[in-house]
Formats: structure tokens, sequence, C-alpha cells
């Protein structure tokens, strides 16, 4: 968004959680933006930020190749929040001494706060707080004094009233951090003088502006899934210029059980032009004999844009692709300074040549909460808005090793057990489906020997898709979701229960 509301600036310093950093910022009321760390103060001060937040990473200020920030950025009269890294860097920087602890602090520990500093103001001042260090701050900067402290951590927050710079060794942004919206609250509206001035309506509004100025009187083709982001992207699109927009439903064979006909009936008679596309065949011929997951998702994000070519040829001059990629796609894509975890379709697959004028990605700086609450906005069903995330290439990466035809009748028919019986939770998990192994074992049915695939059933609990725990399905689910598996769907001879949160694991197995 470039209309300007109060903006918070989130510096990146490679921590796990600056996403959630970002995201706690917006449902405060507050607009954010992530940039680098090592931003410019150009850069930082482009959009007049009213206050500024570094967030946790991995190094060590002392390391030759640490992260460090432009030291003019505590000159600015900008209030800055350091967490984690960032506390310590803060501190580093303006001439105290960050040392390596006799030991580490990881996980929920009791802190003491001190009430007196603004941030701590009206809370819980012994909470228990998450801890993820082993470098602290030994000597305080001048004109910083402690505001709290834990048993093994004697400097666990700091500040400097008079210039606005504050500081903590723990993460106020995750759950397991009591008080700590509140703690991001003081923050944001005591200290940097936040008024709440950000919503989804707000985000509607200026997308919609800047979609109409950006593409005019000329047409936009989307690959629409199904999913809930290019159903939210579709939506968004129809109603920024209607009428101009092409959705082309790529048919590729990897959907789960009765989503094609679904996806179909939804859109058909909305205010877009529809297109299914029956490729089921092209896409098993492009990943025979396929069995690397990262080979997979390019191979399928490459065929996709042929696909997309292809049709637009047929359609006459359109200048615009559009995409729903949000952000944890950018962010697991390995897009800037960012990890790779795996490859998206619609990030890491794209060939450079698309053959269009640019990509439309209204989407792309979402969190999923907010894209889903932007869908309710624009007046999608709750069947989609709540829809189960599925990938873009579908059931395609749910079979580990070659993707094959009969792999995904299997597939298909074990998946839609398992979200028949975990539908029917009273408290459903935010993600479950099945995933069909390239192991095969021994079984016995009837008095016979049987030699078939293990299938794999995953359920995970999370808020922002970043982490996730896996969700304690009763044994009783379990044991009927299994028992009908085995019986119904040939093939399979034995089930198993993915037990591993992210991280360590992902949330899909590829």
């Amino acid at each position: 968004m470039t209309g300007h509301k109060q903006t918070v600036v989130v510096l990146d310093f490679g921590g796990q959680y600056k996403e959630l950093i970002a995201q706690s910022i917006r449902k405060l009321g507050v607009y954010s933006e992530i940039l680098p760390g090592n931003a410019t103060l150009d850069e930082i001060t482009a959009s007049r930020p009213i206050g500024i937040i570094m967030t946790g990473g991995p190094s060590s200020v002392d390391e030759d190749d640490a992260l460090t920030a432009d030291p003019r950025l505590f000159e600015l009269g900008i209030p800055v929040l350091g967490i984690c890294y960032g506390m310590q860097l803060m501190c580093h920087m303006l001439g105290g001494e960050v040392t390596r602890g006799e030991q580490g602090e990881y996980g929920r520990v009791k802190a003491e706060l001190d009430d007196n500093c603004v941030l701590f103001r009206g809370i819980d001042t012994r909470p228990m707080v998450l801890m993820s260090h082993h470098d602290r701050v030994k000597t305080l900067p001048e004109g910083f004094e402690c505001f709290g402290k834990t048993k093994t951590c004697p400097i666990a927050a700091c500040g400097n009233v008079e210039r606005k710079l504050y500081a903590l060794q723990f993460h106020p942004e995750v759950k397991n951090t009591d008080e700590g919206q509140e703690i991001l609250r003081n923050f944001l509206f005591d200290v940097c003088g936040a008024t709440g001035d950000y919503s989804i309506d707000d985000y509607i509004e200026q997308s919609v502006s800047e979609i109409r100025e950006r593409v005019g009187d000329k047409r936009v083709l989307l690959a629409l899934s199904g999913g809930v982001d290019s159903s939210v992207c579709a939506a968004l699109l129809s109603r920024a210029v209607p009428g101009q927009l092409t959705c082309i439903f790529v048919d590729h064979g990897f959907m789960r059980k009765n989503e094609s006909d679904e996806v179909e009936a939804a859109f058909s008679g909305r205010d877009l032009h529809f297109i299914r596309v029956d490729a089921a065949d092209r896409f098993l011929a492009k990943l025979a004999g396929v069995t690397d997951p990262e080979q997979k998702r390019k191979l399928i994000g490459a065929e996709f844009v042929a696909v997309f070519e292809e049709e637009a040829k047929r359609l006459g001059e359109i200048h615009f692709l559009a995409q729903g990629t949000i952000y944890s796609d950018v962010v697991e894509s390995g897009v800037g300074k960012s990890a790779k975890i795996k490859s998206h379709h619609n990030v890491g697959g794209l060939p450079e040549e698309i053959g269009f004028e640019g990509i439309i990605e209204p989407l792309r700086g979402l969190f999923k909460d907010e894209v889903r609450e932007l869908g309710r906005r624009l007046g999608l069903p709750d069947a989609f808005v709540e829809r189960q995330p599925f990938p873009g290439p579908g059931l395609a990466i749910r079979i580990i090793g070659e993707v094959t035809r009969e792999k995904l009748d299997i597939l298909r028919e074990a998946d839609y057990i398992c979200r028949t019986e975990f539908d029917k939770l009273k408290k459903k998990p935010d993600q479950y489906f099945a995933v069909l192994t390239n192991t095969r074992s021994v079984g016995v049915m009837g008095d016979g020997r049987t030699y078939a695939y293990v299938l794999a059933l995953r359920a995970v609990t999370t808020t922002d898709f970043m982490t996730c725990d896996y969700t304690r399905i009763p044994h009783a689910t379990l044991a009927r979701t299994a028992s009908r598996i085995v019986n119904e769907v040939r093939g399979i001879s034995r089930v198993v229960f993915d037990i591993t949160g992210k991280p360590p694991a992902t949330i899909e197995w590829e």
C-alpha cells in the first residue's frame, strides 16, 4: 500500500518472528511494513514511520558478518523498540556491552517487570515470557535504565525514556508471552502516538485504487485455483476492474475430490470471465519419472505459465497476470535474505519471460488471517473463505516420489475420507490432509498378504502458518479414519499420523 497511513517499520535482522511482529502491529490497528535490517535511512524514513521495531536474529553482535543498522537510526527522534537481537544490537551500537551468557535461556520463563516503564503499565508485571537467546546485555548504554529481569538474565528490558528507545530480551509478539500484545499496544499508542487508523477496509480501498490506476482499461488474467488466496484475489480484482478480469482455472488433475466442479460452480456466474482448462494429461506427462519435490514445483509452475500464455493468445490482448501470492509464500520461497524452505509455484517457478506486461499480486503483503478477513469483507461465501489451505501444485506434492494417475486416485479418495472424518470434530485443526508416502508395507486382508502404500495423516494447529503444532486428534477419530481408509481405498495397507511441529518440519511434506 502506498497511501499514507501511520506506519511502523519492522527492521528484519533474520529472526523467525518478523512476520508475527508485523501481524501483531496490524491487529492493533496500525499499518506495518518489513524492511531489511540494513535498509538505508532514506528507505526507512520514506514511509514517515511513527515507530521502528528491530527484530530478533540468529547472529551475535560482535561477529564479523553480523547484521547491523545505520547508527543514525537512533538520532531520528522516532521511537525504537529492539527485540532480542534487536535489543542487543541497539545497546551495542549505543555504547553498551553485550556478552555471552554463562547459560542460554530458551522457552517460557518468569519475568519481573517495572511498572514505572510505559511499556508495562496496566499489565501483570510478573508474566511468563518467551526467551530465546544465549547472548545478553551486560552493561547498559549511557542514559539507559533497566526495566526488567529474569532469574538468569539481569537485564531483560531496558530503555532510554528521554530518547524513546526501548528494548526487550524476550519476544512480546508470540502467544507464549503473557501480556505481549499489551506491551506492543503500549509501545504503539503510548510511546509512538498511534491512533489506530489501519483496517482491512482501508486495505481494500487502497488496493482497488492502485489496481485501477495500474490496469486502466487493460485486461487481467488470473490463475484461479479455488483456494482461499486465489478466490480472494479474484473477488478483489473483480471489484477493482469488473468485466476486465479473466479467470483461468487450470484443472491440472491434482485437485481434491469433487473440487474442480465446485470451483466452476462457484465462479462461473460472477462478474468475470471464467475458463476451465482440462490439462491433466499434459501435467502428468511433464512429471513422468520426476521424484524431486523442488523439480516438481518448478515444472508445475512453468506449465501453469505455458497454459496461461496459450489461453491468453486465444483471448486476445491481455497485459497483466494476477496471482494470489501471500506473504508466507514469499518468505518460504527465500525472497530477499530469507532461507529457502520450498518454492511456491507462484513465486519460485515462474520464468523471467512470462509474456505479460506485468504481474499483479494484491495480497502479497497480507497474512493468511488477513486474507480470510478480506474475503469476508468482499462477500465471499464461508465455504471458500474458510477452505482448507491447498498448495498450488495440489496433490502432486502430497505424493512422495513420482506422481501417477493411480497414486492420485488413491490419495484423492483417502484424503476425502480424512477430511470428512476430521470435519466432524467439534474443534477442528487449522489444516488437515493426507499424504501418500513412497513406502510400501506388508499387510493382511482376509487370509491374504498385501503389499501396499503407507498413508500419512497430517493435522496442525497454527495462527499464522509460519509455525505450527500437531493437533491432538482423538484416538477414536484416528482409529475410525484409518479403518475406513484401509477398507475403502484399494492400494493402502497402513495409516500413520504425523506428530511433528513446524519447525523442525514444514506443514506440507514436500
